[in-house]
């Protein structure tokens, strides 16, 4: 049988405005409330897919020019707390396991570890952390912005942090014993003392041990301090790359290599490789679609630019096409990889017009047909994933879109049937919560 991977959805857009600007926005659904989705997590877990995560952002910008650019295409925001949309999900589902994005910046970790456990429990052990070191928002919490690998650090203290709170009950210390009426032994619940750079406080946590371990932790980040730290911390590594099998071994590998670097197994972490296909109803529509991508409108150049505006806090839309692009227009607060993404295959802004290089954003390929390809049929993605799976050792993969049912339906309904026919994709979930289900292949 072919090796079964494991599958997860990427709310790229956080717990905001869903199917905005798009045709399926009629549908009516309020974005504000967990109909829309409870219906599509409810989708997900039939489908067999492990779990949901749950992008966030703190901040809509610094300054008043940037506030603009991000909300009114609704592309940065806003965006409601996605830990409190997690227990909506739970109740809506058995198995599926919730991620919400988690950052330290905002969360003491006596608050967090306490709220966290307590998700886990109500749960059924289904809840996760996405952790990532966003400083961007530190002004909202009246934090100075720290450089890259100090919010490493910070992270890092934050979730040691965490693990201790949670630890500082023995695993006998609840015995819940009607008969004697004893609850719990106060003598197997530790005192913890944390005086940190980052962080200060005192325990133990006024919260029950965790039956089924720690919440999962993921992480983004393929800068090799972002390697490092899931390699240390994570159970799931999110991970940018071309879908090709050298490329994803030689990621993959990398990560495994961190974890056994960290003192952990190869195998305590799964590496998912973040995927928006677009699956076609033929092979002749695929190519359609593609060379309908070649030569692109100035319309759809102008939404491209819109999208990265805001990404950028730059905004792209004022800009003459027909001109270079001056980099000299990002600020420092702008990230590197995000410029460098926007420049895509060209080695500077400065030799071809901004039309060139959105039109290389709006360009679409085939799959199969470069590294780089997210069109093709259902039976055209389900070679890729399987290729990936034998021949790379893939873990598997996070399908990235609008939690919404009919961005589901239409990536996954051809798709899931041929993947389980291919013993790819789970039919059964394991029981334990989101650990056991991660953990049995």
């Amino acid at each position: 049988m072919t090796r079964p991977q494991h599958f997860g959805w990427f709310l790229s857009r956080g717990f905001g405005p869903h199917g905005w600007a798009r045709p399926y926005h009629e549908w009516n659904y309020a974005w504000q409330r967990p109909d829309l989705y409870q219906q599509s997590a409810r989708e997900l877990e039939q489908a067999g897919f492990d779990f949901v995560l749950i992008e966030d952002a703190l901040s809509v910008g610094i300054t008043p020019e940037t506030l603009n650019l991000r909300v009114r295409k609704a592309y940065g925001g806003p965006k409601h707390d996605p830990w409190t949309l997690a227990p909506y999900l739970f109740a809506a589902t058995q198995h599926l396991g919730v991620i919400p994005t988690a950052n330290p910046v905002s969360l003491h970790p006596y608050q967090a570890a306490r709220q966290f456990a307590s998700l886990q429990h109500l749960s059924g052990s289904r809840v996760g952390l996405n952790v990532v070191t966003d400083v961007g928002s530190a002004h909202h919490f009246g934090q100075t912005r720290l450089a890259h690998d100090a919010a490493y650090d910070r992270a890092q203290e934050w979730l040691d942090a965490l693990r201790l709170l949670w630890h500082s009950w023995d695993d006998d210390a609840l015995i819940a014993d009607p008969a004697t009426q004893i609850y719990a032994d106060g003598t197997k619940i530790h005192a913890v003392q944390h005086r940190g750079e980052y962080y200060s406080f005192d325990g133990p946590l006024n919260a029950e041990p965790l039956p089924a371990g720690d919440p999962i932790v993921a992480s983004p980040g393929g800068s090799p301090r972002g390697i490092g730290f899931a390699g240390r911390n994570s159970e799931i590594q999110l991970a940018l790359s071309n879908l090709d099998v050298d490329a994803i071994r030689a990621y993959r590998e990398r990560v495994r290599e961190a974890a056994v670097a960290a003192g952990r197994s190869a195998d305590d972490i799964k590496t998912l490789f973040v995927f928006k296909p677009i699956v076609a109803a033929s092979r002749e529509e695929a190519d359609r679609i593609v060379r309908a991508s070649e030569s692109p409108s100035d319309a759809t150049l102008l939404e491209v630019a819109e999208a990265w505006s805001s990404d950028l806090e730059t905004d792209l839309t004022a800009l003459d096409l027909d001109r270079p692009l001056d980099p000299a227009i990002f600020g420092d607060h702008v990230s590197q990889g995000t410029i460098k993404g926007l420049r895509g295959r060209f080695d500077s802004f400065t030799d071809v017009p901004l039309r060139a290089v959105l039109a290389g954003k709006a360009r679409l390929g085939r799959i199969g047909d470069g590294i780089s390809g997210t069109v093709g049929t259902a039976d055209e993605l389900a070679d890729l994933i399987e290729e990936l799976g034998e021949d790379a050792g893939n873990d598997g993969l996070i399908f990235s879109g609008d939690l919404h049912p009919v961005t589901i339906h239409r990536t996954l309904d051809e798709l899931v049937p041929i993947l389980r026919r291919r013993g790819i994709l789970r039919s059964e979930f394991t029981p334990g919560g989101l650990r056991a289900n991660l953990s049995a292949f």
